[in-house]
C-alpha cells in the first residue's frame, strides 16, 4: 500500500473521504496577483516609482521590466502550482505599444494582451483601479480629495476600469473582480474625518454607476499606510457600511489590513449572513507591514476552514496579495499561492464537529480537532500535486534555481 492510500484509509476512520476533499480542491481558483513580479510597480509609469503608503523592500536580481517578462515569470509559476488559477491586474499594467495614454482614458484595447495571455493558459481575470503612483495621487488623495479636478480624474479613472472588468468577462466569459482600493488619509490627526469620507462615498457612488454585466465589484478597507498613519478615509466601518448599502457592492477582506488583534477568519462567518459573495485578498501581517509572503500558518488555516465549514467555497472569491523582493518573486508566488491550497485542502479534510458543538459536547471537538492535527496531511498533498503534474514537493526549487541562472540573472 502507497502513502496516500495508507492516509486515504486514516482519514476515513475519522469519516473524511479525501476522494472528495481532492475533488473539490481542484475546482477552487485561487487569483494570483500579478504585482509579486515587478516590485509594483507596473508599465504605464515605469519610472514613477512606488507611492502612496505601500511600500517594497529588497533588491532581489531579476525583477520583470516588461510585459513579457513578466508573463514569462507567470508562466515558469504555472508549471509549478497545481489546479485552478486566476490572474489579478493592476490598471497601472497597461500595455500601450507606443501610445500611452493617462489613466483615465484607459481602454481595453491597452489589455488585449493580457486577454490574449488569460486565454492562452485558461484562465480568468480580476481587476483593481490604480490609485497610487501618480502625481496626482503624491499628497495621498485621490476618490476624498478636495480638490474637484483631481478627483474628477480618479472618478474618470474608477469609470474606465470597470468598463475594462467588463471586457474581461465577455472576452473570457467568467465573471470580473474589480476591486477598489485608495490610499487617501493624513499623517496627522484630521481637522476634518466626515468631509473626506462623503466625498469618497459620492465618487464611489459615479463609479458604480454604470451597470455592467460579469463585473463584482468591491471596496477594500485598509488600517492605515505608510505616511498616512492617523487617519484612513477607507477604513472598514466606512466600507462595510457602503457595501450593506450599496446592492452589488462587495467589501473585500484583506487579512494584512486590520488591527493585530482583529482576524479575518471571524469576519467571514459575520459577513456570509448578509452577503452571498466575499472578495478575500490572502496576505501575511507582520507587525504594521501587511504584504509578506503568505505561509501555512494558523491563520491561513482558520480562514480556509470558515470558507470550508460554511459551504462557501463558491463564496468567497479567494486572491493573494503579497510583495517581496528580497527573493526570488517566482518562488514567492509559488510558495504563497500552494500554501492556499494547502489551506484549504487542510481544511477539506477535517471533521464535522458542528453537530458536536450543537449538542455541547466540547470535549469531543477538543479531542477530535487536536487528533486530526497529526493526521497524514502532506501524502495527501503530495497525491494532488502527482495527479496535478506538478512536483510536490521542495524539488521544484531546482527548477526556479534553473530559470534563475538562464534568464533571471541576465535581466541585469
Amino acid at each position: 500500500m502507497n502513502r496516500y492510500e495508507s492516509a486515504k484509509e486514516l482519514y476515513a476512520a475519522f469519516g473524511i473521504d479525501t476522494e472528495a476533499a481532492l475533488e473539490t480542491l481542484k475546482n477552487i481558483p485561487i487569483s494570483m496577483h500579478c504585482w509579486q513580479g515587478d516590485d509594483v510597480l507596473g508599465f504605464d509609469r515605469p519610472d514613477a516609482g512606488l507611492s502612496g503608503g505601500i511600500q517594497t523592500t529588497g533588491n532581489y536580481p531579476g525583477r520583470a521590466r516588461t510585459p513579457e517578462e513578466l508573463m514569462a515569470d507567470l508562466e515558469e509559476a504555472y508549471k509549478i502550482i497545481p489546479g485552478k488559477k486566476r490572474l489579478n491586474l493592476h490598471a497601472s499594467y497597461a500595455i500601450f505599444d507606443g501610445e500611452p495614454v493617462d489613466r483615465d482614458a484607459l481602454e481595453p484595447k491597452h489589455f488585449a494582451k493580457w486577454v490574449e495571455f488569460a486565454k492562452k493558459h485558461n484562465i480568468g481575470l480580476d481587476f483593481n483601479p490604480t490609485y497610487f503612483s501618480h502625481p496626482l495621487a503624491a499628497d495621498g488623495l485621490t476618490l476624498s480629495h478636495p480638490n474637484e479636478e483631481i478627483r474628477n480624474f480618479w472618478i474618470r479613472h474608477g469609470i474606465a476600469c470597470r468598463r475594462i472588468a467588463a471586457y474581461f468577462a465577455k472576452e473570457l466569459g467568467t465573471h470580473c473582480l474589480n476591486n477598489v482600493w485608495i490610499p487617501d488619509g493624513y499623517k496627522d490627526i484630521p481637522a476634518d474625518r466626515l468631509g473626506p469620507r462623503m466625498r469618497l462615498k459620492d465618487s464611489l457612488d459615479q463609479i458604480f454607476a454604470e451597470k455592467l454585466d460579469g463585473v463584482i465589484d468591491c471596496v477594500e478597507s485598509k488600517v492605515f499606510g505608510i505616511g498616512v498613519e492617523s487617519y484612513t478615509v477607507g477604513s472598514g466601518e466606512f466600507y462595510v457600511s457602503y457595501a450593506a448599502s450599496h446592492p452589488g457592492v462587495y467589501y473585500l477582506l484583506d487579512n494584512g489590513h486590520f488591527h493585530p488583534t482583529e482576524v479575518v477568519s471571524d469576519k467571514i462567518p459575520a459577513l456570509l449572513p448578509f452577503f452571498d459573495k466575499i472578495p478575500l485578498h490572502v496576505s501575511r501581517p507582520v507587525r504594521w507591514d501587511s504584504d509578506h509572503v503568505v505561509i501555512f500558518d494558523d491563520e491561513l488555516k482558520e480562514i480556509s476552514k470558515e470558507i470550508v465549514r460554511n459551504d462557501a467555497v463558491d463564496k468567497v472569491l479567494i486572491g493573494l496579495d503579497f510583495f517581496d523582493a528580497s527573493i526570488n518573486r517566482i518562488a514567492a508566488w509559488i510558495v504563497g499561492t500552494r500554501n492556499m491550497q494547502k489551506a484549504l485542502l487542510f481544511a477539506l479534510l477535517q471533521p464535522d464537529l458542528k453537530a458536536a458543538q450543537n449538542e455541547g459536547n466540547f470535549t469531543d471537538i477538543l479531542v477530535l480537532s487536536e487528533e486530526a492535527k497529526t493526521l497524514p496531511f502532506g501524502d495527501v498533498w503530495a497525491e494532488y500535486c502527482t495527479r496535478s503534474g506538478v512536483p510536490a514537493g521542495s524539488e521544484w526549487l531546482a527548477m526556479i534555481r534553473d530559470y534563475e541562472t538562464t534568464v533571471l540573472s541576465k535581466r541585469g
